[in-house]
């Protein structure tokens, strides 16, 4: 079904409570494990009714915040899902306790019971007021920065619309750029740190209910990390400390050589030569016609899910004043349907969205054929290995979308940003980590935080008179560290992933994908680290691994 036609009906949750109570009333009555496994298919069905329904909502928002009906919808769900989450936490302990665990743990998989476990100690009916005042706050900065009305040039231009200007090959209009975003985040200043504060109390004060020391701890809970936790994320962010970030600032050092610039701010950063980045050259349409020529001829898998998403009108890239920022994907259970949602701006973020975004709708195009619908609950360190590997699998393909040399520009610069962003991304996952062991800081001493990791993480960096930054604020563009939580340190783990598999394909291109598809489909039937050996590759907590890879990337991008 095309996503237009696809109908919206409001959940009634008082409904989903019946029909999950009556559930939960036969699951008890039936006598053996194959009857209580009839009683869960109906529990899929019932999930993903009211999931498909949730996601339709969310996605029509984010399609045009201005839309009223779409905005309330919004808002009715921020206040029930909560409450929602709490009743099936009950039926998932019924499930959980069952007196045939083991017959059931054989179809559904351990570790869907271990992410159970952790779910049961993350949320209870106490902390439900609290959980729909931060979704609240959280919709709330999202449609802060989606109010963006930035003036250049005669016209009227939201952040994604801005981007390609931010990085222009002509240094002045790159910095007026940054200056005019400068000016925006500087006018709504004091409300980022009205949410974010809010937002730091109200996660601590769940975590305290809940019985933890801080928020961190119930964060690592809330994001299924199931077979790993801080201490091994600080090893790896140990590891970058002392191996990639060297690496790092020799990139930038290389990137200010090649921008014959004598010093780097922040304003170039972004911009790979003199010539400004590679830009594709085709339309938005051509764009997305390009791409589905590239996956019919990368598999016969890759063809089918792309001819399935551009049929069913799964893909809404095209940027548009009243659309929210950013991208993701999405998926609609209901009709076994990954959703796209993009801003192109005429820049090769355009092409990063056909293979990055691609990558997590071609893992959910594939998993919606697994009849457990517990294996689709991915862990995001694992669901992010399969949009940033795509980007490297979708490599011979590139000349569909630059023409000559640039192709060959943009997989450089492709390669180096790919590098460029590991410290970066340390630096978020470090600093949330501060924040949230450390709830009572001020502001302004949170802003403090974001500058002492910069001197680690990026010490090159320089914003010059952009004072929104130079205060220690650019984190608060980050949507991440509002919206979701601890989920950035994923990025990181999974870069280092799509690495290996980098190395891989430049070995054996073949084998590298026959890889890539196992990891797809193994979906989340396994722990992360399980998951990485059967598909072959190594793990990031492995050591070793971290010097290994900065050894082969310098070889590479020399």
């Amino acid at each position: 079904m095309k996503f237009c036609d696809m109908p919206y009906q409001r959940i009634d949750f008082a409904e989903a409570k019946k029909e999950l109570n009556a559930l939960m009333e036969e699951f008890k009555q039936a006598e053996d494990a194959e009857a209580q496994f009839e009683v869960h298919k109906k529990y899929y069905k019932l999930t993903d009714k009211v999931s498909t329904q949730i996601t339709l909502a969310s996605i029509r928002h984010t399609l045009d915040t201005t839309d009223e009906f779409y905005e309330k919808e919004q808002a009715y769900y921020d206040e029930k899902v909560p409450e929602y989450s709490n009743l099936l936490i009950e039926y998932q302990k019924q499930l959980y306790h069952s007196p045939y665990r083991k017959e059931l743990e054989k179809k559904i998989g351990p570790v869907a019971f271990k992410n159970m476990e952790l779910a049961f100690e993350s949320v209870n009916e106490t902390v439900i007021p609290l959980m729909q005042e931060e979704n609240a706050l959280t919709t709330e900065y999202e449609k802060l920065l989606a109010s963006a009305k930035i003036e250049w040039n005669g016209e009227i231009l939201n952040l994604s619309l801005l981007g390609p200007y931010l990085k222009s090959k002509d240094p002045k209009v790159r910095r007026e750029a940054c200056e005019k975003q400068n000016e925006f985040y500087l006018s709504i200043a004091d409300k980022l740190d009205e949410i974010y504060d809010k937002l730091v109390k109200n996660r601590t004060e769940q975590a305290k209910l809940l019985g933890f020391d801080t928020y961190t701890e119930l964060a690592y809970r809330r994001m299924q990390r199931n077979s790993y936790g801080q201490e091994q994320v600080e090893a790896l962010r140990r590891q970058v400390k002392e191996y990639w970030v060297p690496f790092s600032e020799s990139l930038y050092e290389k990137r200010k050589r090649r921008l014959n610039l004598e010093h780097l701010y922040f304003s170039d950063e972004q911009v790979y030569g003199p010539e400004g980045n590679p830009q594709p050259s085709g339309s938005p349409e051509e764009i997305l016609a390009q791409g589905q020529k590239m996956y019919c001829e990368l598999s016969e898998e890759t063809k089918e899910f792309f001819d399935f998403m551009m049929e069913n009108q799964l893909l809404d890239v095209f940027g548009r004043k009243s659309k929210a920022v950013g991208g993701y994907m999405t998926y609609l259970p209901d009709y076994h349907a990954p959703f796209v949602f993009a801003n192109f701006n005429g820049t090769s973020g355009d092409v990063d969205v056909i293979t990055h975004e691609c990558g997590h709708a071609f893992q959910g195009y594939l998993s919606a054929k697994d009849p457990i619908r517990e294996h689709a609950d991915i862990g995001m360190e694992t669901a992010e290995i399969h949009s940033m590997s795509m980007e490297f699998f979708t490599e011979p393909w590139y000349g569909l979308f630059f023409e000559g040399k640039t192709a060959d520009d943009y997989k450089e610069m492709h390669l180096e940003d790919a590098a460029l962003f590991i410290p970066y991304g340390c630096m978020v996952d470090e600093f949330q980590h501060r924040i949230y062991d450390n709830p009572e800081l001020t502001p302004d001493e949170r802003k403090a935080v974001w500058k002492e990791l910069e001197q680690i993480y990026k010490p090159h960096q320089d914003y010059g008179a952009l004072a929104f930054y130079a205060k220690g604020c650019y984190w608060q563009r980050q949507h991440h560290i509002y919206s979701y939580p601890f989920y950035y340190i994923d990025y990181v783990i999974a870069q280092l992933c799509a690495f290996e598999y980098k190395n891989k394909m430049d070995e054996d291109y073949k084998e590298a994908w026959q890889s890539y598809l196992k990891l797809c489909r193994l979906s989340a039937s396994d722990y992360f680290e399980n998951l990485l050996k059967a598909a072959g590759i190594r793990s990031p907590f492995e050591e070793g691994c971290m010097k290994e890879i900065v050894d082969k990337l310098k070889k590479k991008i020399n």
